[in-house]
């Protein structure tokens, strides 16, 4: 078969756009991110997105429990209303409860700043307080959000999370995650210490039976720095579910 001009042309047309083409995401996670380009002349579209990151029962000597850790989304590019919830459920309790309604507009291509309320409900004292922070993809796609809040008591608070997916390949999922949590007061009605209060971290392997419903098994640690004794660093063994829609 003989090559023709128009051909060749054509052939060379379709060689530029698949290099102008924009990379897809490489995880279910990274889709909510990329919607669609920052400052794209559509961005007014409405979209919305939910994740339920962590759903997961937490197994370890004489403290197994349930632990849940999601958001969801609703609007356009430049303007979004965002809900976040987790929290952990075991011994007959709800702890670690953390809600918060935001509402975000974009500050760079792959960065939000967001602003809103989060409410501390669970079995404990409650807590109200206003919320004021950044979440996005770093490099290498890195997932990670930094938040400071303040109560109406004068307390303030500092939050940070950290997450990152290494694909083993296109189904299997490694994703170590941190979060960190810090207050310049005590409360013991909240069993929170002053200064770095509570770490939890996580390794967890996903099998993605398809793109937004995965079960996974890892390990998670957790320490609270106002517990004492074996309350106060736990490591579990998990077993769990991820799924978006």
């Amino acid at each position: 078969m003989s090559w023709r001009p128009g051909r060749l042309a054509l052939g060379g047309a379709a060689l530029m756009l698949g290099m102008m083409a924009p990379a897809y995401p490489q995880s279910a996670g990274d889709e909510a991110q990329m919607a669609m380009p920052f400052g794209d002349p559509m961005g007014q579209q409405f979209f919305s997105h939910a994740t339920l990151d962590q759903f997961e029962e937490r197994i370890g000597a004489g403290h197994d429990g349930l632990r849940w850790d999601g958001e969801a989304w609703a609007g356009s590019d430049s303007n979004r209303l965002w809900i976040k919830s987790e929290g952990f459920a075991g011994g007959g309790q709800v702890t670690d409860g953390q809600h918060e309604l935001l509402y975000a507009r974009p500050v760079s291509p792959f960065f939000d700043l967001q602003a809103g309320v989060r409410y501390d409900l669970d079995s404990l004292a409650g807590r109200g307080w206003l919320a004021l922070g950044i979440e996005g993809l770093a490099a290498y796609s890195l997932k990670v959000s930094a938040s400071i809040y303040a109560s109406d008591a004068g307390h303030l608070a500092a939050r940070a999370t950290a997450s990152f997916d290494a694909l083993l390949t296109q189904r299997l999922i490694l994703q170590p995650q941190i979060e960190l949590n810090a207050y310049t007061r005590p409360d013991s009605a909240r069993q929170q210490a002053a200064g770095l209060s509570a770490i939890d971290a996580g390794l967890r392997l996903r099998y993605e039976i398809s793109r937004k419903f995965a079960p996974y098994l890892g390990a998670a640690y957790t320490r609270n720095a106002f517990l004492t004794g074996s309350g106060a660093d736990q490591l579990r063994f998990v077993l769990g579910l991820r799924a978006w829609l």
